[in-house]
């Protein structure tokens, strides 16, 4: 992972999420707050404007300056917590110049763990912690168990597809929907939305990266 590749990947997650516009703004105006596609999109396209500033930078100083950004950018309760991920990944691969998978899972793990520390949340409370744990998990094990590229995108991305869809029957213990009770039940998470389209996209871009 490369700072030219983490870029590419922003472009795409950007042209995703406004793929999934319809969707996203769908589900949170039946639980959420009706702002984080707004938050998310608006977050996406700094990233863009930004890109190019980034290529020349080391990826640990290019993934701090992306969160720094957003933490300026997004509103709501999901700009914090977006940030502190960038952050913290940052923080994690710092002295690393091209990192390698492993590198990156513990990265992705780091960011997900500042995710869960700045938001008091864990898995089974409706947030998007229910994918991005999950996910940051089986990165790690299928990094450790040296899975080629393809089945562990493949997984990756069935992974946060299926625990997006689980939070359907979740009753949600943190956020907006939490005031909702029993009536968020049959929802969508719309954050576990977002982060299930990100994830499928990264994937979707490393593979062709990689096998072009």
């Amino acid at each position: 992972m490369n700072t030219a590749l983490i870029i590419e990947s922003l472009t795409a997650v950007q042209r995703a999420i406004l793929a999934n516009e319809a969707n996203i703004e769908s589900l949170d105006r039946a639980i959420g707050d009706g702002d984080h596609f707004i938050n998310v999109r608006r977050g996406c396209e700094v990233l863009v404007t930004l890109s190019p500033d980034l290529h020349d930078m080391p990826p640990a100083v290019a993934l701090q300056k992306i969160g720094l950004k957003l933490l300026g950018t997004i509103g709501g309760a999901s700009g914090p917590l977006i940030s502190s991920f960038f952050i913290a990944m940052g923080k994690s691969l710092d002295g690393h110049a091209e990192p390698d998978r492993k590198q990156f899972a513990a990265a992705f793990a780091a960011g997900v763990e500042a995710i869960k520390s700045r938001g008091k949340a864990d898995v089974g409370e409706k947030t998007m912690l229910d994918v991005l744990i999950p996910a940051s998990r089986l990165l790690a094990r299928l990094t450790d168990e040296g899975a080629p590229l393809p089945a562990l995108c493949e997984q990756m991305t069935e992974e946060a597809e299926r625990n997006m869809l689980a939070t359907k029957d979740m009753i949600a213990t943190k956020g907006r929907a939490y005031f909702l009770g029993e009536r968020a039940l049959g929802h969508i998470d719309p954050g576990c939305k977002t982060c299930q389209v990100a994830i499928a996209t990264v994937c979707n871009t490393v593979l062709a990266k990689e096998t072009a």
